[in-house]
């Protein structure tokens, strides 16, 4: 299958093209200018190196969230637009499993995080072993206390090597850092990219889990802080 997959979810946007599991061209832009700006152009440099147009893909990937609320609608904006136009059939990727897709090829346990502020981090565990990943946790929010209880039982006090990946991973490894077996990640295999994004969206779409643009939908896991502030104040004023 031929697919395009964009990432915006974080502060570097990206966009790739695969095709049967193989990368063939990969965009990373940024340079300040915000997604809204990069990403099309991006797409289009991506297919233009890989030679092809949107019409010749199959679906179009993306990784939905969690991360930057603004984000997140930009690259959910941008492959519904392209997915509508052409009728064709988008895949919605978790941020935090596209990140286990960086390790894919790594015996590993992955705990996944992202900065969600307020002493939290967005994260879900997974296990890789022979290139099969397996989720361990859903998607959530969770205080970083908590989630450093839950990694001395999966570490199994060493046996397992864990690797904290994610824009979470300065925030969250001094509460970690004393676990045996938890480590960071390295700085290029840390953050959400659209090629992992990409191959995380080949296995879903295989599995048979595309919708149609209409129903492709953000991940916040939790409600906007400006949504969360009006909530208080209706809270407050009951």
């Amino acid at each position: 299958m031929l697919m395009l997959s964009l990432s915006t979810s974080g502060p570097i946007a990206s966009a790739a093209v695969i095709k049967d599991g193989q990368v063939l061209s990969r965009e990373v832009g940024g340079h300040g200018r915000t997604h809204s700006e990069t990403i099309m152009p991006l797409c289009e440099k991506a297919l233009q190196t890989a030679g092809y147009t949107p019409d010749d893909m199959d679906a179009f990937g993306v990784d939905a969230g969690p991360g930057s609320f603004t984000g997140v609608r930009i690259g959910i904006s941008a492959a519904k637009g392209l997915a509508a136009a052409r009728n064709l059939p988008c895949v919605e990727v978790s941020t935090l499993l596209s990140l286990a897709f960086n390790y894919r090829d790594t015996d590993c346990i992955v705990c996944a995080v992202m900065d969600a502020r307020c002493s939290q981090v967005y994260n879900a565990i997974f296990e890789i072993s022979g290139g099969k990943i397996t989720r361990l946790c859903e998607d959530r929010a969770v205080l970083c206390e908590e989630l450093a209880e839950n990694l001395k039982k999966v570490s199994q006090n060493g046996e397992k090597r864990v690797i904290i990946v994610g824009d979470g991973t300065e925030v969250f490894f001094p509460f970690a850092e004393n676990i045996p077996g938890v480590c960071k990640s390295s700085p290029e295999r840390r953050y959400q990219n659209a090629v992992s994004a990409s191959l995380a969206a080949e296995a879903i779409f295989k599995n048979n889990l595309s919708v149609t643009p209409d129903k492709l939908l953000p991940v916040y896991l939790r409600l906007p802080q400006a949504e969360r502030e009006l909530k208080k104040k209706k809270e407050v004023s009951l």
